[in-house]
């Protein structure tokens, strides 16, 4: 008889499926369920329907009448509501026990792949990602393909052997080119603030994060070992991160992974830009324009940083700025997060949309966020709802107004 193995979570997550007192508090903070609506959606409709699958196999009932395992229609509806999740982790700041929401559901994700009920799309991407080492397919020696757009390109993209720091791109800003805008603004950034820095150019290969996220991380540690390496070879002190998912991914996930060290500071792109500004490596000069900011999840509420996109923002000469009304650690996601663009865009541009009315009610025309997947997702839903305001990342901006 097939058993329902529970060795993918913790003992403190089995002790959180008990401490859920389904009080609510977290449906109504759940961005996609605010679109969706499906029951299935609700942070604390997936732990009572793992609690079921758990009582049936070890509660009372399966001691004196045998377990009985989950039959496949309740998978199928328990995985829906586990992957039309963006893992944006509000339902973690809002629950009143505290139960930690986000580690727990990706230990569901891991589950449900090895019960073999997620979504079919994650098969071939696998496959993709693990023979091509990108998340587009793409050759992945053109991972610097974005730089012949730029009128002189810095020798730091040319691949020095050394450097003092290291500037890991991501596959979005380097495959995509609704994104090439923020690689190109952060070398011309390092460039003019006399930086020290090289790229790994083909070199790089995807963090794993998406691959963490789809329940998948078994095939990550042969990423993570190619990674280190590359950046250890170049003697850099530094690694900066432009895409919170990377980042988040470096900074916590890479010293579990390889058991050690890494040997290296890793610092988000934000906080380089506030150390360059506040020591006065680069100067700024004036945009008299309204805008207003927001948060990546990966970034604000799963790394603590939310301040050093703020502090550059309002460096600025003459920016007005205005939060929106959900901001910080209950800043409401944009909808591009835990994969769910990769198979339902739909309910993507549900969540982004709503999030733009939020940025449309400050009266800002610009929209800025530190981060590409954001920055994709936001823009599209302005273009979709045709709304008057460009969506842009704070380094593009800083590049802007940067001064001769």
């Amino acid at each position: 008889m097939k058993k329902f193995d529970l060795t993918h979570y913790s003992f403190k997550q089995l002790m959180e499926f008990d401490a859920c007192t389904r009080c609510g508090e977290c449906v109504k903070w759940c961005p996609t369920y605010s679109e969706d609506g499906h029951e299935s959606l609700q942070p604390a409709e997936k732990i009572r329907r793992m609690k079921s699958f758990i009582a049936s196999q070890y509660g009372l009932r399966a001691r004196l009448f045998g377990p009985k395992f989950p039959a496949d229609e309740a998978l199928e509806e328990y995985s829906r509501g586990v992957y039309d999740c963006t893992l944006c982790g509000r339902c973690n700041v809002v629950c009143p026990v505290k139960i930690d929401t986000r580690p727990l559901w990706l230990a569901m994700r891991e589950h449900l792949v090895e019960l073999g009920h997620y979504p079919e799309f994650f098969d071939t991407f696998r496959d993709t990602v693990t023979t091509k080492y990108n998340i587009s397919g793409d050759n992945n020696e053109d991972r610097l393909i974005w730089s012949e757009n730029l009128e002189q390109v810095p020798e730091g993209v040319k691949g020095k052997e050394e450097a003092e720091i290291v500037y890991y791109v991501g596959c979005t800003p380097a495959f995509y080119p609704q994104s090439y805008g923020i690689p190109q603004a952060t070398v011309q950034v390092m460039e003019r603030a006399g930086l020290d820095f090289t790229m790994l150019g083909g070199e790089e290969w995807c963090c794993g994060y998406p691959l963490i996220l789809a329940g998948m991380g078994d095939a990550v540690k042969e990423f993570v070992e190619h990674n280190v390496a590359a950046v250890r070879r170049t003697g850099a002190r530094k690694l900066v991160v432009g895409c919170p998912s990377c980042y988040h991914t470096w900074l916590h996930e890479y010293p579990k992974i390889m058991g050690e060290p890494l040997g290296f500071e890793v610092q988000h792109l934000s906080q380089l830009l506030e150390e360059l500004i506040t020591g006065g490596d680069i100067k700024l000069g004036k945009f008299e324009r309204p805008v207003t900011y927001h948060d990546p999840c990966d970034l604000g509420r799963n790394s603590g940083i939310y301040e050093a996109p703020r502090n550059v923002i309002r460096s600025i000469h003459g920016i007005s700025f205005t939060e929106m009304e959900e901001n910080r650690r209950y800043s409401r996601c944009c909808g591009g997060g835990g994969d769910v663009a990769m198979f339902n865009e739909e309910l993507v541009n549900a969540v982004a949309r709503r999030r733009l009315q939020q940025a449309q009610a400050t009266g800002a025309q610009l929209l800025l966020s530190a981060c590409q997947q954001c920055e994709r997702t936001l823009m599209n839903a302005v273009r979709q709802e045709k709304v008057r305001m460009r969506v842009l990342d704070i380094v593009e901006l800083v590049a802007r107004v940067m001064e001769e």
